[in-house]
């Protein structure tokens, strides 16, 4: 392997939405310019690796560490304060105010990336540039028939409504299956599919949503699906005509991407990237975050709207605008500008 140029961070050892964007581009990366990860947490086979003692021995020449959270930009500091020649970046998602400490710690970044316009307006200083993630479009790509990847579920209805993500409060379940009870009362065509892992610690919000099902009895149309493989969720995606996102809070949020190229539309509320990503009308419909009677009215609107046509518009924005390709050779460019 060449000498690597660049350093991604890969600090956490529990997969999350920040290992899932570094690993979607990292291919991509890795085929324009070496690199080496410090971590060795859920990376694919033979993609090369370092610890923080052989970090410290890169030396020679300056190269480029990209740090995406607060222990990643510590360790990057600590090994530049150590001897390695580092230029170091962060991409700050958080649609939040920052804490003094990661201010200071990006007061001390060589450049700030952002990803959407709602997590910049967060940041004291501007970020040097707006990187928006992106996804593979070859993996979620639409069905050759949308009725017939819904029947292949196995699902009862005549299409679905889908939600992805831990069911949890940040993510809106509740105002979802709140707005659509009453709309699934007098309208039968729609089923409402609810996928992720529901962790201990949100049990009880669970069972209070399926006692609100139970007691509307619309159990057999409102389906708690839980924790799907990866492997799975291209044939999910392709299954829906309409994928809501109601997060309260959001850092980007891949998953409109990934319904949107699955011909999809999209309910989604002002959370993550999502209002930079979504033209309503055509690609769906924006609700504020947690108002629940904007996202009933929109709901509504939508179950009478031509949903496919607003999938493959959405399918052709995506392409254009939001794919994997895209933003890594974005950051490569990036990346060596910084280096020279």
């Amino acid at each position: 392997m060449p000498p690597p140029d660049l350093i991604l961070g890969n600090s956490n050892k529990r997969f999350s939405g920040v290992t899932s964007t570094m690993l979607q581009t990292l291919p991509e990366v890795q085929s324009r310019m070496p690199l080496t990860v410090l971590g060795k947490h859920h990376l694919p086979a033979g993609t090369p690796t370092l610890n923080f003692r052989d970090l410290l021995k890169l030396n020679d020449k300056t190269r480029l560490f990209h740090a995406r959270r607060n222990d990643e930009m510590i360790q990057a500091l600590a090994a530049r304060k150590l001897g390695a020649k580092l230029k170091i970046i962060f991409t700050s998602t958080a649609q939040r105010h920052h804490s003094h400490f990661t201010r200071w710690l990006m007061s001390h970044m060589d450049g700030i990336i952002t990803t959407c316009s709602a997590a910049a307006s967060y940041l004291k200083k501007p970020a040097d540039i707006t990187i928006p993630h992106g996804i593979d479009t070859q993996r979620f790509h639409p069905p050759r028939d949308k009725k017939q990847a819904w029947q292949a579920l196995g699902f009862p209805g005549d299409y679905g409504i889908g939600i992805f993500g831990r069911v949890r409060p940040q993510k809106g379940i509740d105002l979802l299956i709140d707005a659509a009870i009453p709309l699934l009362q007098k309208n039968p065509a729609p089923t409402l599919i609810i996928v992720g892992e529901t962790t201990p610690k949100f049990r009880s919000y669970q069972n209070q949503l399926q006692e609100k099902i139970n007691k509307a009895q619309l159990s057999k149309r409102i389906i708690f699906h839980g924790k799907r493989p990866n492997s799975e969720l291209p044939t999910l995606f392709q299954g829906m005509s309409l994928v809501a996102a109601l997060s309260r809070n959001e850092g980007f949020g891949l998953t409109v991407l990934e319904a949107m190229a699955s011909h999809c539309a999209i309910l989604a509320s002002h959370a993550g990237a999502w209002k930079d990503i979504i033209t309503e009308g055509t690609h769906g419909a924006l609700v504020p975050c947690g108002d629940l009677e904007a996202t009933q009215q929109k709901l509504a609107t939508l179950l009478k709207a031509d949903l496919l046509t607003m999938g493959r518009a959405g399918r052709a924005h995506v392409s254009s605008h939001y794919t994997v390709k895209q933003e890594a050779a974005t950051l490569v460019d990036y990346y060596q500008s910084l280096l020279k």
